[in-house]
């Protein structure tokens, strides 16, 4: 592991710090192992007891946080910035989940927790952990959106709509950040293997939402997410998005260049 990545408080040196939300597994844990190895601290978050303690024993510091309770965000936003002595370089919005199913399937309920775990939860971490990073004139600020923030499918109309709602936000905060020397980066990921198609809700059980059969083609791991993640944290020059799966790379394309009538073709299916 090395060990350059430092920087300097009171005469102190210290090791650059980096909270990554969703760190139990699939994107975020693959992020934590690499980052880590290029010689990050490590403040993984996770949702459950025993996923923040096993964090722990892997040599992170783990940290309990459940995005859709506002309590818990503001518990652990205290906690980060007494660990990190009121200095945290970098935030990875990692953690989120999927509400699958017809439109008129869904209840306001379910809409409501979609939001307030992909958004709401995501602002509110931000927004108390900024000035812990904004008086140093350096960090990053790193999302997981989605090809879903891109373009809408059927029967994935509320996790889209929440990414879609995430990509405006960040690009209005990486705006309203510009001066401060915090750069925002979003994360596009297309089909990945991870766990998050397992945790998905869907609101018809008889006649769940699954991924066309091609998808598989297409599919990578989620280390190849974690270097775009590193390379947004480490790189001189991050880019404002990075697109990930060739699906991922030709949607972003294709929404630019096909008119509205072939793209909602393409996309039925």
């Amino acid at each position: 592991m090395t060990t350059h990545l430092t920087g300097h408080v009171s005469g102190k040196v210290m090791q650059k710090s980096i909270l990554i939300t969703g760190c139990s597994s699939g994107i975020g844990l693959a992020s934590a192992q690499q980052l880590y190895n290029m010689g990050y601290r490590i403040l993984a978050a996770c949702r459950k007891p025993e996923d923040v303690e096993r964090m722990n024993k892997a040599g992170y510091t783990g940290i309990l946080l459940d995005l859709d309770c506002e309590q818990s965000v503001q518990h652990a936003a205290e906690k980060v910035i007494a660990l990190t002595d009121n200095r945290l370089y970098g935030l990875f919005n990692n953690a989120g989940y999927g509400v699958y199913g017809p439109l008129h399937t869904l209840s306001r309920q379910q809409i409501s927790q979609q939001f307030s775990t992909n958004l709401f939860g995501i602002h509110q971490l931000t927004t108390l952990l900024l000035p812990a990073m904004i008086g140093h004139h350096e960090g990053r600020i790193v999302m997981t959106s989605s090809v879903m923030g891109l373009v809408a499918t059927p029967g994935r109309g509320a996790y889209a709509a929440s990414k879609y709602a995430l990509e405006a936000w960040s690009d209005t905060l990486r705006m309203e950040l510009y001066h401060s020397g915090i750069q925002v980066c979003l994360i596009e990921p297309g089909p990945i293997h991870t766990r998050f198609t397992d945790n998905v809700k869907q609101s018809q059980s008889d006649k769940p939402v699954k991924n066309p059969g091609i998808a598989a083609r297409f599919t990578l791991g989620p280390d190849d997410v974690a270097k775009k993640v590193c390379h947004a944290f480490s790189s001189a020059k991050p880019k404002t998005r990075y697109p990930v799966t060739l699906v991922a790379h030709a949607l972003s394309w294709l929404r630019r260049l096909l008119p509205t009538c072939m793209m909602d073709k393409i996309l039925r299916g």
